[in-house]
This record gives C-alpha cells, sequence and structure tokens, in this order.
C-alpha cells in the first residue's frame, strides 16, 4: 500500500500528532527561563516535567479505554481542550502550586488523549494488518516532524518575547487539533484475526495479556525507551549549555532529532513489516547504545552535539511503530488502545526517572556524566530484552497448543502393539 493511499484519517491524526507532540518536545529550552522566573534549581523543571509524564502514562490507560469504547474524535477533542487549558495557565502562573497543577496535571491529561495511543488506535483499525508497521512508521514520524517544525519557531518567541507568550501562542495550536478530531470518523477495526472475531471482552483480553511473558518484556523494553527520550529533551540544552556552547546549538540539535526521526520512524517502520519485530528493536537498540556512548566519549562541540543529534534522531522514536506493532500482532487490534495505553505508561514511569532523576543526580554532583552513562548500559539491556520475545498472535499459541495437546492425547491413546522378534 502506497503512503498516498492511506485513509483521511490516517492524516488528521498525522496532523494532530504534529502539533501535540511538537509543543511537548519543545519544553526542554523552557528549563532555564522558567527556572530563573521562579528563582529556582533545575531540579524545580526537572521535577514539573517529570510529573507531566508520569501523569501523561497514569491517564493513558483510561484515554485509551475511552477511545476504545466511545471512539477517537471525543477522546482527542476532550484532550485538545485540556493541552490548551494547561498551557495558557501554565503561562500565568505565580506560584509553583498553580505551575505544576497546569503543566503536569492538565498538559498531561491533554497529552495522554492527543498522542500516539488514541491516535495508532484509530490508525489500526483503518489499515490492514501487513500494512500497520508501515503506518505506524508514518504516523509517529509526523510527531518527529513537529519537533523540528516547533522548536526552531519555540526558540524565536523565546528571543524575541518572554516564556509566557510563547506558551500562549502554543495554547492557540491547540485549536487546530481540535479542529483536526472534529474531522474524524470513528471507524470499526478491520482486523479479522480469530481472536478479533471472538466476543473478547476488554476484561478478557487484560487478563490474556498481563499473564503473557512477552507483554512484560515489551513493557522492559519501552520503560528504557522513555527514560532516554526525556532525558535527553529534557536536559540536552542545559547539558551543551555547561559545555559552553549557544543555546542555538542545542536548538538545533533537538531540531535535527526531530527531522532525523520523520526518516528513522518510517525506516524503522518499514523494517517491521520486513523482518521479525523483536530483532529490529534489539538493532535499534544496540544503534542507541553505540550513539550515545559515542557521544559522551568524544568531545562536545557545535559540530558533534549537532551529528549526536542527526544520530539519535534516526533512532529516536523507531521504537513507537514497532512496539505498538507488537503489541497489535500479538494480541490484535481491537483492544489496542487499551493495552498499549498501560505499555505507554510503563514508557512514561522511564520518562518520569528520566527527567526527573537527570535533574537530580546534575544538582548533587554538578555534572550530567553518570547519568549518560546509565542511559548507554540501559540501551544495551534493552536490546537483550527483546531477543525472547514470541510474536506469534495469542491466537496462534493456542491453536499449536490445543492441536498439540489433542496429538498427544491420541498417542496416549493408541493401544500398544508388540514389534515381531524379527524387527529387533
Amino acid at each position: 500500500m502506497s503512503i498516498f493511499r492511506f485513509p483521511l484519517l490516517v492524516w488528521l491524526g498525522i496532523g494532530i500528532l504534529i502539533i501535540s507532540l511538537g509543543i511537548r518536545q519543545s519544553f526542554g529550552i523552557f528549563m532555564m527561563p522558567i527556572s530563573m522566573s521562579f528563582d529556582a534549581g533545575r531540579e524545580f523543571f526537572s521535577l514539573a516535567i517529570a510529573l507531566q509524564n508520569l501523569l501523561f502514562g497514569v491517564f493513558q490507560p483510561f484515554t485509551g479505554m475511552a477511545a476504545d469504547r466511545f471512539g477517537s474524535k471525543k477522546v482527542i477533542m476532550f484532550g485538545a481542550l485540556a493541552y490548551g487549558l494547561g498551557l495558557l495557565l501554565t503561562s500565568i502562573s505565580n506560584t509553583s502550586e498553580m505551575f505544576y497543577i497546569s503543566i503536569s496535571m492538565l498538559i498531561g491529561l491533554g497529552l495522554s488523549a492527543t498522542s500516539y495511543v488514541v491516535v495508532l488506535g484509530a490508525v489500526a483499525k483503518v489499515v490492514p494488518a501487513e500494512h500497520t508497521a508501515k503506518a505506524f512508521g508514518l504516523t509517529t514520524a509526523a510527531g518527529s516532524f513537529g519537533m523540528f517544525a516547533v522548536i526552531p519557531g519555540a526558540q524565536s518567541l523565546l528571543t524575541h518575547f518572554d516564556w509566557q507568550t510563547a506558551l500562549q501562542v502554543f495554547a492557540l495550536l491547540c485549536c487546530f487539533m481540535f479542529a483536526f478530531a472534529s474531522f474524524m470518523k470513528t471507524a470499526k477495526s478491520n482486523d479479522n484475526s480469530k481472536e478479533q472475531l471472538n466476543d473478547q471482552t476488554l476484561k478478557q483480553a487484560l487478563a490474556e495479556a498481563c499473564t503473557n511473558r512477552n507483554y512484560w518484556l515489551i513493557h522492559m523494553g519501552f520503560f528504557v525507551c522513555g527514560f532516554h527520550v526525556m532525558f535527553i529533551a529534557t536536559h540536552l540544552p542545559s547539558y551543551l549549555a555547561d559545555k559552553h556552547l549557544d543555546a542555538s546549538t542545542a536548538a538545533l540539535a533537538l531540531a535535527y532529532v526531530g527531522i532525523f526521526n520523520i526518516f528513522g520512524s518510517y525506516f524503522w517502520g518499514v523494517m517491521g513489516d520486513r523482518f521479525s519485530k523483536r530483532y529490529v528493536m534489539s538493532a535499534l537498540y544496540l544503534v542507541r547504545t553505540a550513539v550515545i556512548a559515542a557521544f559522551v566519549t568524544l568531545p562536545v562541540t557545535d559540530n558533534t552535539a549537532a551529528i549526536f543529534g542527526a544520530a539519535i534522531g534516526f533512532c529516536w522514536l523507531g521504537t513507537v511503530p514497532l512496539t505498538s506493532g507488537l503489541v497489535r500482532q500479538i494480541f490484535g487490534a481491537r483492544y489496542l488502545s487499551t493495552l498499549y495505553g498501560l505499555v505507554f505508561f510503563t514508557h512514561q514511569v522511564g520518562s518520569f526517572l528520566g527527567a526527573w532523576v537527570g535533574g537530580r543526580i546534575y544538582d548533587y554532583y554538578g555534572s550530567y556524566e553518570p547519568i549518560w552513562w546509565s542511559t548507554v548500559v540501559l540501551a544495551f539491556i534493552a536490546a537483550l530484552l527483546h531477543l525472547p520475545i514470541d510474536d506469534r498472535p495469542v491466537s496462534e499459541v493456542k491453536l499449536s497448543k490445543n492441536s498439540h495437546n489433542r496429538e498427544a492425547n491420541r498417542n496416549s491413546e493408541l493401544p500398544l502393539v508388540d514389534k515381531p522378534m524379527g524387527s529387533l
């Protein structure tokens, strides 16, 4: 299937992700001006972003369930309103309590309803199973394009205005998400797998997934992804500033992350359609291991920062089409928003720790070096975790197991026949 033949719903979802994730990935460049405005250390802002990501994950299974039950359209429209209100209230916050409620709780809620889980759940219902990873890769790449488009704009706003004005402009952008969602039509799943033909309830689907070893291996791998993404997005600008590089260098590096992830997300998605997704995931994490290790080993300059942004960007969110594709491949599309939403919660626990621990370690040690090397070790562990995953559909595994049991029962019921002596 050509990407130009994807249904309209896919392109509307892409538009929503460009805005939602573009704004989210730009928060890192607000750390220093907001911290100075509140006369606080970096942990103040780091904790706010960490809580945002944690609440993003806490809300995610519930918005996923709502999308599976009521359709993505209503959930995304609600999320766009919460997102815009959170940005507006953050811009006028004059106390730390109000700041945390708006940027952490409201924006976390808005993100949970306007990002990958809900959008990919809708896409899964209109795209054939054999093209899932490609469609997911294209949709994931949209978030990267948003990062590429929004971050330079945010840096320009901070240069000419204050951080409050920049967030108010972002709040207005949320109106476009609301408009895009209003044109979405709720689609029924086109997944014809056996588990979809059965009247499986949500409770049964959750019980089936939670007792499946492969599901928990997927959770652990995505935890590492969340740790990486939010640590780098939140702390890379400050890390480069500590190395006496200009703020424009950090903005350019993050922009490179975004633009190269456009190609990377689609590339890893295509690879996931052609080869075993678990092996592709292992390869992706091995690439991350090498890229991060090289960055913290080599001297940090304008050139190495740009190269790092491009290299890490190529494997930045390639995990999303592969992880969501694995969940869909194993458990089907019917409850994808819910099951992937739970996996995404684990991702956000990693994001919480990546954003918060990064600031905590910096304030304690005065250096980011320990946390950088931790990300290298975690990337290598994630590469190993995906190797033992059995990516066969649960219906196929059950059918194979039942056939094996029936064959064993038949063999046990056959009478024993004495062989003639001459056959010995």
